[in-house]
């Protein structure tokens, strides 16, 4: 329920965000008058090719690529699938090994353990506390049949940054004592907008990106396929993009995806102060109003040695669920979410939560507070009044310390 006299203070961002009013300006136009087929010859479908096009360059300018190694897909999870089994069924011989972390989302966990049932096989290379994988643990991994290596850029539950062009370096070179080649895929859905996205620093060789995360629409994606790569496409079709995804292109959903990301990246240096300070509010509030309170992921803000993205926070509180404390906060106006909103309708513990070591009870009443462009300090100061105020409505810690 949201309360009729006040707007609703959002704080999921890490789920998915509004579309920006520009993103959908721009779209809007290839709804109606720009309608056209991009693959067709005439006039109104070149002017659609020209939107898909002017997109493709977009993108690649945020990333450091060429136009030419832009796929667009149908979302993040649709990328992040492309990538592993599109390189999975090119492997000359049956099975090979995949090296991931035991904390990406499910959208890189699940195709890989489909890849297992087929004869593949895989290590999960474990975390800290922090939720921050060793560069050096990870490339020990390598086998001489390892061919793809995955490791996501910033954790969508806790905002954990991973060392990506460490282990990339790390991998590659392991891979050449090992006499093997190892490709590099990283799941970069919840860094655009807050971290470089330039795939020649991160030294990937393909890369996930979402497009609602970002402020732009739901249902369009981006895979970075760096060239010479080659995938066995998952949709057989027409042949669009370069033979790698077919079906005929959403033009406005790719027009604002395009727009999206390059906002995101045009304001990412000048958010970083306010969203530290807006975290360092909201961690320094939770934990005067609520002592039992505990911090899930990288207390180290500074991300130039690792660290968190600030627009992440997530605590946990013992003895409650996660599933009350969001209906709490619902009833007060605020949404807020217990992890990934992909799997947030199960009751079982987060699976990064527990491969950070966090005890399963614990894990269960977990909270994720996401940021967003709109959030200011007084949404922070009402998360923090309103989850002391639940908890002691639930029971979990006494009175007083509200």
């Amino acid at each position: 329920m949201i309360p009729s006299d006040d707007r609703i203070n959002y704080l999921d961002h890490a789920a998915t965000t509004p579309v920006r009013p520009e993103v959908l300006e721009k779209m809007l136009p290839y709804f109606t008058e720009i309608f056209g087929n991009p693959s067709s010859l005439y006039a109104l479908a070149g002017e659609a090719r020209y939107g898909v096009d002017e997109s493709r360059e977009q993108v690649a300018a945020v990333l450091g690529a060429r136009s030419s190694e832009i796929v667009f897909t149908g979302g993040g999870s649709e990328s992040d699938n492309l990538a592993i089994k599109g390189l999975a069924a090119l492997q000359a011989h049956a099975g090979g090994h995949i090296i991931t972390t035991a904390i990406e989302h499910h959208a890189v966990i699940h195709p890989v353990e489909q890849l297992e049932k087929r004869g593949f096989t895989a290590t999960y290379v474990g975390v800290d506390s922090t939720g921050r994988v060793d560069p050096e643990e990870f490339a020990a991994a390598v086998q001489p049949d390892t061919f793809l290596a995955s490791v996501m850029l910033v954790n969508n539950e806790v905002g954990t940054i991973q060392d990506v062009a460490a282990i990339s370096r790390l991998v590659r070179e392991s891979a050449e004592r090992s006499g093997t080649k190892v490709l590099i895929h990283s799941d970069a859905v919840q860094a655009a907008g807050k971290l470089s996205l330039n795939v020649d620093e991160l030294g990937v060789d393909l890369m996930s990106l979402s497009g609602h995360k970002i402020y732009g629409p739901k249902g369009v994606g981006v895979l970075y396929v760096r060239r010479g790569v080659e995938l066995e496409p998952l949709i057989a079709g027409g042949g669009q993009e370069r033979q790698r995804r077919s079906g005929t292109e959403n033009v406005a959903l790719i027009v604002g995806m395009a727009e999206a990301l390059t906002l995101s990246e045009s304001e990412r240096p000048a958010s970083r102060d306010r969203f530290d300070r807006l975290a360092t509010r909201l961690i320094a509030g939770v934990n005067e109003r609520i002592p039992n309170a505990s911090f899930n992921g990288n207390d180290n803000p500074d991300q130039s040695s690792g660290g968190r993205v600030p627009e992440v926070v997530n605590f946990s509180f013992p003895g409650v669920e996660g599933e009350p404390i969001l209906l709490g906060l619902d009833f007060k106006g605020i949404a807020a979410s217990s992890g990934s909103a992909c799997s947030s309708a199960s009751l079982e513990p987060s699976h990064v939560l527990l491969a950070m070591g966090v005890d399963p009870e614990l894990a269960v009443g977990s909270v994720r507070i996401s940021m967003g462009r709109d959030t200011i300090e007084e949404d922070v100061d009402d998360v923090v009044q309103a989850l002391a105020s639940v908890l002691e409505q639930l029971g979990t810690f006494p009175a007083a310390q509200v």
